[in-house]
C-alpha cells in the first residue's frame, strides 16, 4: 500500500478522503514555507484525483502558470505516496512539460509593469504615507533585498531578541550583519534560503522599536487602498541597484540564491563580509534607497 493512503487500493481512491491530509501538510511543512506549502496544498485538493486517476489530460488545457503550479503540487503528493515514478511516466505520456517564461517575454512583462504601475520606490513612499507604522519595514525590505515573508520573519525576530536582550545572537552589530544562518528553521529552507544580510544599525534599532506586523495585516491594508503589493518589485529593484557595486555572484549570495556549500566555500570569510557592506552601503547612499 502507498505511503499516505487509508487502507485503500490506489485504483480506486476517493481523493480526498482516502489521503491524510494532515499528515501531507506536516510533510510539506518540513521542506517549504508555509505560503508555499499552502498553495501546493491548495492545488493538490483540487488535481490530486488525476494523479490518483492517472489521468493528466485536462492539464494540457492548462495557462503555463496554472499547469506549473498543478504539476509541482502533484509532484508533492506523489512524493508523499510513494509513486513519484508514476508521476514521471504520465508527464511524459501526456506530453506535459515544466514551461518556464521565456526571458525575452519577462522583461517585456517587466517594462509594461512600469509603464503601467509606476516607480516602485514612489508606491514604497505612498505605503510609508499612508502607514507610517509600516516606515521602518518598508525600508527594511528595500534595503535587505529579502523576499517578502522573509523580511517579515526577521523584523519580528529583531523585535523579539531585542526585547529580551538577546539581539547580538542575531545582528552582528560591528559588521552590521543579520546573520540569519544562525536561525536555520526560519531562513535555510529546501528551496529558498537566506543566509546574511547587511543592514545600517541604525535601521535595525528602528526596527527594534517597531511593532510586530504579519503579512496578512500589511497586505490587507495596502489592497484596501486599491493599491496592489509589489514587494517583489523591491526584490528587483534592490537587485538592479546593487550591479553597480556588486558582482553577480555577491548579489545572489545576498539574496539568497545559492547553495549552503557555496556559501560556505566562498563568503564565510570575515574579511569578504567586510568588503561586501562597504560596497552595499555605498550603494544605499548613493541611490538614497532609505528615503
Amino acid at each position: 500500500m502507498a505511503y499516505g493512503l487509508r487502507g485503500r487500493n490506489l485504483r480506486f481512491p476517493r481523493f480526498p478522503h482516502d489521503i491524510d491530509m494532515d499528515s501531507f501538510k506536516r510533510f510539506l511543512d518540513r521542506n517549504h514555507s508555509p505560503k508555499t506549502s499552502k498553495d501546493i496544498l491548495y492545488y493538490a485538493k483540487i488535481y490530486g484525483s488525476c494523479l490518483l486517476e492517472q489521468d493528466f489530460s485536462k492539464l494540457n488545457n492548462f495557462s503555463i502558470s496554472k499547469k506549473r503550479h498543478a504539476l509541482a503540487a502533484l509532484s508533492n503528493l506523489a512524493k508523499f505516496l510513494g509513486i513519484h515514478e508514476d508521476f514521471k511516466k504520465l508527464v511524459k505520456d501526456y506530453g506535459l512539460k515544466w514551461e518556464n517564461v521565456k526571458a525575452e517575454d519577462l522583461l517585456i512583462s517587466r517594462l509594461t509593469k512600469f509603464e503601467t504601475q509606476g516607480s516602485v520606490i514612489a508606491w514604497t513612499k505612498k505605503v510609508k504615507e499612508e502607514w507610517p507604522c509600516f516606515g521602518a519595514f518598508m525600508d527594511f525590505i528595500t534595503v535587505s533585498g529579502l523576499r517578502c515573508v522573509e523580511a517579515i520573519e526577521s523584523c519580528n525576530l529583531i523585535i523579539d531578541l531585542s526585547r529580551q536582550g538577546k539581539l547580538n545572537e542575531y545582528y552582528n552589530a560591528e559588521k552590521e550583519v543579520l546573520e540569519h544562518f544562525r536561525f536555520k528553521q526560519i531562513f535555510i529552507r529546501n528551496n529558498k534560503k537566506a543566509f546574511v544580510s547587511i543592514v545600517p544599525r541604525t535601521l535595525i534599532e528602528r526596527v527594534a522599536l517597531s511593532e510586530k506586523i504579519t503579512l496578512a495585516q500589511i497586505t490587507n491594508r495596502i489592497k484596501r487602498k486599491g493599491l496592489n503589493p509589489r514587494f517583489n518589485d523591491i526584490r528587483e529593484y534592490y537587485a538592479t541597484c546593487m550591479t553597480r557595486h556588486l558582482s553577480q555572484p555577491e548579489i545572489d549570495f545576498l539574496q539568497g540564491r545559492i547553495s549552503g556549500s557555496v556559501f560556505m566555500r566562498n563568503y564565510f570569510n570575515p574579511a569578504l563580509i567586510s568588503d561586501l557592506k562597504e560596497r552595499v552601503f555605498k550603494a544605499i547612499e548613493e541611490l538614497s534607497l532609505l528615503s
